[in-house]
Order: C-alpha cells, then structure tokens, then sequence
C-alpha cells in the first residue's frame, strides 16, 4: 500500500514538473528531466543523509517507468489542451503530503531520532519543488514564496510520527498524515492562510 501511494507521490511531482517546465517555455526534453528531478530528488537526498546504497529509485524500475509515463502522458495533455488554473500548485499539494510521509516512514525504519524523523521527512517532502524551481530559473522557489509548505509537511511528519508512536496501522496513518498535509495546503492557497507574521511600528512623524 505504501509503494502505491509513493507512486502517487512521485507521479504527481512528475507532473508537476512538466507544468513548471511548460510554463518557463522548455521543449519535451526538458520537461523530462524536471519530471524526474521533481520527483526523485527529495528521496535522494534522504537516502545520502541516511547512507543508504543504492539510492531507491536506481533499483525500482516500476517507479522510472511511472514517472517516465506521467511526464509524456502530461505533456500530451498540454498539447492538446489547457490545465486549470492553480493546476501546478494542486498537483503539488498531492506530492508534498504523499512523498513527505513516506519520507517519515524511511526515517523511522533507519533508526534515528524522532527530531531527525521529521527533518527528514520535510526534506524529502520540500527537495522535488526547490530542485523544480531552481531548474525552471524561478526564483525564489515556492518554498520561499508559501510560509505554509514546510509548514504543512512538518505537520504531517508530526502527525504520522504521533499514530506511529500510538502504534497505528501504517496505511491509515499515511492516509490521515497525507491528508492534513494536503488540507493545510489547499487552506493556503484557496482561503489565505498563512503563519503568523510580525508587524513593525509605523515610525512616529
């Protein structure tokens, strides 16, 4: 169930990388290479911090398949027709919560420290966009733009490390830690929520 809903996750930053790619006016070949970087990035980042050989997706052929697929599949989808708008930022949201949870449950299964568990699920969560991003020329990247995306993946680290901790089945607390993450993103983009931010005083006169 887990592999599945990684799949998900990293189709959707596939896609969301050939959005990003078709928006800053690259060819087919460009839109490949941001839909991979997209989305292995933030898992690799998290298997060289935990040193792990080999990297995950060098030995899963399903998953370069799939991301493979969702890239030409969406830039067939562009040619012929138009994406919605926010489009990009919605299939985002699904593979920030997806890959951040799955990126908490590698985490636990190495052993380390709870701290370093949500570290490291909000890297493997935020890496896929800011690699995105960087590539596209955009800058600052969304990370930077939206106080709620590491935000949002922290709290479902949070909450995922919590129904572990609780000893929760793995499939539905991935489901419910997915879903706060998508749900914080989606209040960040369609109601204006963002975090608290800090007013200066007008200077007298």
């Amino acid at each position: 169930m887990l592999h599945v809903l990684y799949l998900v996750g990293v189709s959707a930053f596939a896609a969301s990388g050939v959005l990003a790619a078709h928006r800053a006016n690259m060819d087919p070949f460009g839109g490949l290479v941001l839909a991979f970087a997209a989305a292995v990035s933030g898992g690799t980042l998290r298997d060289l911090i935990l040193d792990r050989d080999p990297l995950y997706w060098t030995q899963d052929w399903v998953l370069l398949t799939v991301v493979g697929s969702v890239g030409i599949l969406t830039m067939v989808y562009l040619r012929f027709w138009k994406l919605p708008h926010r489009s990009l930022l919605l299939v985002d949201a699904v593979g920030l919560a997806v890959v951040t949870v799955i990126g908490a449950r590698a985490a636990i299964d190495s052993g380390v420290t709870p701290l370093a568990v949500l570290i490291l699920a909000v890297l493997t969560g935020v890496t896929g966009e800011v690699v995105r991003d960087i590539l596209c020329g955009e800058f600052p990247p969304l990370l930077l733009r939206e106080d709620v995306y590491a935000t949002a993946a922290f709290a479902g680290a949070l909450c995922y490390l919590l129904l572990d901790w609780l000893e929760v089945d793995q499939n539905p607390a991935a489901m419910v830690s997915a879903g706060l993450v998508f749900a914080l993103r989606l209040s960040a983009m369609f109601l204006g929520l963002h975090l608290p931010r800090p007013h200066r005083d007008e200077e007298a006169g």
